[in-house]
């Protein structure tokens, strides 16, 4: 890989700048799900073995550059602190200047130091040099471990990587090496799911992939429109019709790359869209005009079943039907399953992101089986789109 890991560069009695990604639900004050400060524990603890002083730099909702209170890292404190059992973790009222300087100054063997909110400086979401300086000035060595924010071109995430020897974190190396055995260099054949609502949303990713993968399945209601593009009623499910002539480009875009794309060939259909609804399967190309398409039929189960016997890879993003509500969730739990044993039995290498995605397949109860779930949102996608992620560009040697 083109980056450095925490195993190349000396971090001994040295203070380590490291851009985490904090940025969790909050309640009355109290942090509701720890997930992404459980994640960053690894690096954190790796760069105290070497002897460094680790310095956590990171944001948190989005204040626009202004001091908000209900935005202070310093509600996080507890959380990390939780998180870091038998280490002081400090705070710093700023993450440039006085405030800061002192809080580093101040620090000893094993302690650990979090920063205020970057983005309470407006130079932040601009790259700003001065404020990345400002920042590099405190440490001298960056570690960059919030890959979910490395599709911003921010001071604490591109700039500053540029001022310091810089290093991908233990999650950020993580996700990177998972997302390159995806498309960078994957085993083939490679099959990638996309479902979710709209195929405008996806235009980038869609287009992208056909060039990448050997077969694209797709679901949920942007099926709706490549069944609309082909000339196939479908009553009254979402579909983005405007959006046909587009769907067929993307189907001639696959054919000249040698993608085949996979849509459903049978439908579960009911008049309401509320858990328990009568419902009835039909053909993809039966659903009556009062109805509305809410899930892929067993017949489709089966055929994405028989794709993925012939898979080395799976790169998974969005689900299969309307996953939140009984019964339609048993098109995106089935496939999940598939997958998901298929990697523990067969060494399929599964890896799959974006927010729905990663609830679908918890709901399923198969997230635990595959090879690597993100957390990143944006960043995954941006990255599934072809994209440069300036945050990962700044760390390339």
């Amino acid at each position: 890989m083109g980056w450095k890991t925490l195993d190349d560069i000396d971090m001994n009695g040295k203070v380590v700048l490291v851009r985490v990604d904090v940025n969790v639900p909050m309640e009355n004050g109290v942090v509701t799900d720890a997930t992404r400060i459980e994640k960053i524990v690894p690096t954190i603890t790796d760069i105290l073995a070497k002897g460094g002083k680790p310095v956590l730099l990171a944001h948190f909702g989005r204040p626009k550059g202004k001091v908000v209170p209900e935005m202070s890292l310093e509600l996080v404190l507890p959380a990390l602190q939780a998180a870091l059992p038998g280490h002081r973790v400090g705070f710093a009222k700023d993450c440039i200047g006085g405030p800061a300087k002192a809080a580093v100054a101040a620090m000893g063997p094993g302690d650990v130091l979090l920063l205020e909110n970057t983005r309470f400086h407006a130079g932040e979401e601009t790259n700003d040099a001065e404020l990345a300086a400002g920042m590099a000035a405190l440490g001298e060595v960056y570690v960059n471990d919030a890959f979910s924010a490395a599709h911003r071109a921010h001071s604490s995430t591109e700039a500053i990587a540029r001022l310091l020897p810089a290093a991908a974190g233990r999650l950020m190396e993580a996700e990177l090496k998972a997302l390159e055995a995806a498309l960078g260099q994957p085993q083939r054949p490679v099959v990638a799911v996309v479902g979710g609502a709209k195929v405008s949303t996806k235009l980038d990713l869609l287009g992208n992939l056909v060039t990448k993968v050997d077969h694209l399945v797709i679901g949920g209601g942007m099926a709706n429109t490549f069944l609309v593009a082909q000339g196939i009623e479908v009553g009254k499910s979402l579909a983005e019709r405007d959006m046909a002539p587009t769907a067929l480009e993307i189907v001639a875009k696959a054919k000249a790359a040698g993608c085949t794309i996979h849509l459903p060939v049978d439908v579960v259909v009911a008049r309401e869209f509320k858990a328990g609804a009568a419902n009835e399967v039909v053909a993809a190309d039966a659903c009556p005009a009062d109805a509305m398409i809410l899930d892929a039929g067993p017949a489709t189960v089966a055929a994405v079943a028989a794709v993925f016997a012939t898979a080395k890879t799976l790169i998974w993003n969005g689900p299969l039907g309307a996953f939140e509500i009984e019964p339609f969730d048993a098109a995106t739990n089935a496939a999940a399953a598939q997958a998901a044993a298929m990697t523990r039995a067969s060494g399929l290498i599964s890896v799959a992101g974006g927010g729905d995605t990663v609830a679908a397949l918890n709901k399923a109860g198969a997230a635990d089986d595959f090879t690597f779930i993100s957390t990143a949102g944006g960043a995954f996608l941006e990255w599934m789109e072809g994209k440069v992620l300036p945050g990962v560009a700044a760390l390339e040697t």
